[in-house]
């Protein structure tokens, strides 16, 4: 309830009917931040991180759990004071124009927030009362919204009766209620099945394609990131690792990538880098991940090499670069491992606050 309650007043509305098609997104900063910080006792949860989000555009914020994207998007919301930096939305300040940015904002939690014992209209009803818009307005608006993610049709169904998608969908459509320049979606796709995120995205993509809404997206699935983002930011251990298109961000990788499994992926590294054609390499969990241009015209010649090293190869496989490949090299570790460690992350905010 204290989150919708901070939207309070917030009485601009959004307007879906008007066409947006064909509109080409804009170079505008929308988003700007400026060595933003935020710490807890002594664990630093945001280290520092600058960067800008184009107006318009759909922007990943990619990283595991724990990795700083949540208390980001909370900083960036006004529901966390920042430690130091600053950051701007909508041409306003995050710490002394706190309401200025929180009409300029719709947010879709990660944990859900919508009241099971009302129907899905009550649920944007009552929202649309707490923002003190007239009942006209809401009325036409919560129609409009609700034939926009696909639920007109369920408006007077209790929302417990609702799958995953559903509830993420007329979430989205709360959020929009008030006409907000920047949407903020924390891990939109959380504990959905693969076909119902598919669906969502397809949601998400038609709203920003419709309506040229900002949109900015937490997530660890690689998959999505790649999918849908026009730019992406991954995030490990509160800093900013790199910042670029999904393409780009592969193509930083270069050429093919070729990973081998073995006891000894040491000794391949060794041996492969005295090699013309080699660029780069990573070792990790006795695989190497070699980057390399042609991998079809080497693997004959890699494989040879090794063999005639006595080096046994449990497994060999050539792909082009993904999101995945990407942050192992940028940050030496997969995804997967980092989801491990948010628990360790949560025991040392608990001592920073228990100090306090």
């Amino acid at each position: 309830m204290q989150r919708v309650l901070s939207y309070k007043n917030l009485v601009k509305i959004y307007k879906p009917s008007i066409s947006f098609y064909g509109v080409e997104k804009m170079e505008k900063k929308i988003i700007t931040l400026s060595q933003l910080t935020k710490k807890f006792g002594e664990f630093t949860a945001v280290d520092s991180i600058s960067f800008e989000v184009k107006e318009g555009e759909i922007f990943g914020f990619l990283g595991p759990n724990g990795a700083g994207k949540t208390t980001t998007l909370s900083m960036l919301s006004t529901l966390l004071e920042p430690s130091s930096g600053e950051a701007v939305v909508n041409g306003f300040n995050i710490i002394t124009e706190k309401d200025k940015v929180r009409k300029s904002i719709g947010m879709v939690f990660q944990d859900p927030t919508l009241d099971d014992e009302l129907t899905a209209y009550e649920n944007m009803d009552f929202h649309g009362r707490l923002y003190d818009v007239s009942y006209e307005i809401r009325k036409k608006k919560i129609a409009e919204l609700l034939n926009l993610v696909g639920l007109e049709d369920k408006k007077d169904n209790l929302v417990k009766t609702f799958s995953g998608g559903m509830k993420r969908r007329l979430e989205i459509a709360r959020g929009l209620l008030h006409e907000p320049k920047v949407l903020f979606l924390d891990e939109p796709t959380l504990g959905l099945d693969p076909q119902t995120r598919n669906k969502l995205w397809e949601y998400i993509d038609e709203l920003n394609s419709r309506t040229g809404l900002t949109i900015i997206v937490t997530t660890h699935y690689m998959d999505e990131a790649d999918r849908l983002c026009d730019r992406i930011a991954i995030i490990d251990h509160g800093k900013i690792k790199v910042l670029d298109t999904p393409k780009n961000l592969k193509n930083k990788i270069g050429g093919d990538v070729i990973s081998i499994e073995s006891s000894k992926a040491g000794e391949i590294g060794k041996l492969l880098e005295k090699c013309k054609w080699y660029k780069s390499s990573k070792i990790h969990n006795h695989t190497i991940t070699i980057n390399i241009e042609n991998a079809e015209k080497h693997v004959a010649e890699i494989v040879r090499k090794i063999e005639q090293a006595s080096i046994k190869i449990d497994s060999l496989n050539i792909h082009q670069p993904t999101l995945e490949d990407v942050f192992l090299y940028f940050t030496g570790t997969t995804i997967r491992e980092e989801e491990a460690k948010p628990v360790d992350n949560l025991r040392i905010r608990r001592r920073a606050f228990v100090k306090r």
